[in-house]
């Protein structure tokens, strides 16, 4: 590919809609039935042009989360539940009833919330590389510092210096698919402020006491190869949603969504073009968490974690309630 950022292709005519004083850039790609796509920390919709291929044939309903892209950055930080309900006015904006949910890294945390809050408004969800919030296992530490230090968004040298050991997978060896990544990045890079604001607003967000009222089915996708997101938050996501199923990727990252060699593209399609998901190989060959597994890995996952953290005692006191609750 070889990219320049000149050559990264923005929308001539843009489309904007208001929520809480903050202008909410959106866009729609393509036709045919909706399908609602909610972006990562920091990202922008041209880094969804990856998944753009993958789904030709739906309309892909698409927004910047305030304070990335193309959109304002708030005064203050904006929670969970008000992202949610902002989704929910996209889909208002194009018109559409419900649809189904995309949700890659903090956007898979905004569509747990809109799941929990505006059920009428999702029809089946994916979750890619994301976790249940506050409560979860924290990534390796240079990939956490890497998160916590926007440096990488100065220039692609920085980016390309930081970027394998943050997200792993094919990051981690294709010097050139990481040129492209970055300027790709760099063509709407987050304001620094607006960066903040995200990160604020997923720390003080855990999705342990919502899970269980969820009524989709969520499909949820990880790589193996995550520095920022063990494996083992997909496991406790999936165990605690009463219709999640869960296919662990191998060697792949956290950046599997924008890799086109990625080989979760095709489950994602089959996913969502199917009129019965029982009756696809991606839904059957999907596992359900249930506790005894669950429990065997957070055995390994407990030793690498320090157990008397506020994180750790929120953990473990919400998989208690849960299993209190499936044994009453």
């Amino acid at each position: 590919m070889n990219a320049k950022v000149e050559d990264v292709v923005i929308d001539a005519e843009k489309d904007f809609i208001q929520f809480q004083d903050v202008d909410i850039y959106v866009r729609e790609v393509g036709s045919g039935p909706p399908v609602l796509l909610i972006n990562g920390l920091g990202a922008h919709t041209t880094m969804w042009e990856t998944m753009e291929e993958t789904l030709q044939g739906f309309r892909l309903l698409q927004f910047d989360l305030p304070g990335a892209g193309q959109s304002g950055v708030p005064d203050t930080p904006i929670s969970i539940p008000d992202l949610a309900l902002l989704a929910t006015e996209v889909l208002d904006h194009f018109g559409v009833d419900s649809a189904p949910v995309v949700g890659y890294s903090m956007g898979g945390i905004v569509a747990q919330q809109m799941a929990h809050d505006h059920p009428d408004r999702i029809q089946r969800i994916v979750l890619l590389a994301t976790s249940p919030g506050r409560g979860s296992f924290r990534g390796d530490i240079r990939a956490t510092i890497n998160m916590f230090t926007p440096a990488r968004y100065l220039s692609p040298r920085i980016y390309a210096m930081t970027i394998g050991s943050m997200v792993g997978g094919r990051a981690r060896h294709d010097t050139a698919w990481v040129a492209d990544q970055g300027i790709l990045r760099l063509a709407h890079a987050p304001k620094w402020r607006g960066y903040a604001w995200q990160l604020i607003s997923v720390m003080r967000w855990s999705g342990f006491p919502l899970l269980r009222e969820i009524p989709h089915d969520v499909l949820v996708l990880a790589g193996d190869d995550d520095p920022m997101i063990p494996v083992i938050n997909a496991m406790m996501l999936t165990h605690l949603l009463p219709r999640g199923r869960l296919q662990v990727v191998r060697d792949e990252g956290h950046l599997m969504a924008m890799d086109p060699e990625s080989r979760i593209h095709p489950k994602i399609r089959e996913y969502l073009t199917a009129t019965k998901i029982e009756s696809t190989d991606v839904w059957r060959k999907a596992t359900v968490v249930d506790a005894d597994e669950l429990e065997l890995a957070l055995a390994g996952a407990n030793t690498l974690a320090l157990p008397w953290t506020t994180d750790a005692r929120m953990r473990r006191q919400w998989l208690a309630d849960t299993a209190g609750a499936e044994t009453a």
